[in-house]
């Protein structure tokens, strides 16, 4: 049998290789394919009416699995929560900001500019890392409330989701019950990128790698936020 102190240092590399795989993926990922509505979804969307539960139920899962900047923010939501009532709390704060403003704006018809929107869900991403960074403590003197961040940035989550839902052109037959199946979706693919990410978390916190790479991680999500950023405004000034 290996050492222990061998197994725990390839436990250590393997682990913040995945994390870091994981966060290249999502840096290098090109942005335009993030929460993209495919032409094969919205086609076969907008030829259909009535209630078509499970459609919907895989479109908002697969919506939220591709979504990058989601998962990002998500990510620096739960990087420095080690309980899960913690992690289940903050979790369900994001999923009641998204949920409403998803839900509502597609009842209502009320878009915010898709450039507009997810340049601020890019924000979101840059924020929760400062935060996780301690920079507004060291450059304001104090704490930011987090619970209230991540139901505000929650809420912008949601208006970018019912942006991409919108361009769907759902047909008003069905319309709530079809809403409310996407939005299940939606929480389903939260929950397993969520999976995925405490999976290599957990193995990565276990490790003295986590505390020394801790603060490069948060650069890199940042910085991927920062990528977003400039990617969505560039986007809506030359459309």
């Amino acid at each position: 049998m290996l050492p222990l102190s061998f197994r725990r240092r390839e436990t250590a590399r393997y682990g913040f290789l995945a994390v870091c795989t994981l966060f290249g993926l999502l840096l290098w990922g090109s942005p335009a394919s993030a929460h993209a509505v495919a032409e094969g979804d919205k086609g076969y969307i907008q030829e259909i009416a009535g209630v078509h539960l499970i459609p919907f139920l895989y479109l908002g899962a697969k919506h939220m699995m591709t979504g990058y900047d989601h998962i990002l923010f998500l990510l620096g939501v739960i990087f420095f929560l080690y309980r899960l009532n913690h992690i289940a709390l903050y979790v369900s704060l994001f999923a009641l900001g998204h949920s409403t403003t998803m839900l509502l704006g597609v009842y209502f018809n009320f878009g915010i500019n898709s450039y507009i929107i997810d340049a601020i869900i890019g924000l979101s991403v840059v924020y929760k890392s400062l935060d996780n960074l301690g920079a507004f403590q060291r450059w304001f003197g104090f704490q930011p409330n987090t619970k209230a961040a991540t139901l505000i940035f929650g809420l912008f989550h949601g208006f970018g989701l019912a942006s991409k839902v919108i361009d769907y052109d759902i047909s008003p037959d069905g319309l709530v019950p079809n809403l409310l199946a996407f939005n299940v979706g939606v929480e389903i693919g939260q929950l397993l990128a969520l999976s995925a990410i405490l999976i290599v978390m957990g193995y990565w916190r276990r490790t003295d790698s986590f505390w020394q790479h801790a603060y490069t991680a948060n650069v890199v999500v940042m910085t991927a936020g920062f990528v977003l950023i400039g990617y969505h405004l560039t986007g809506l000034m030359v459309a």
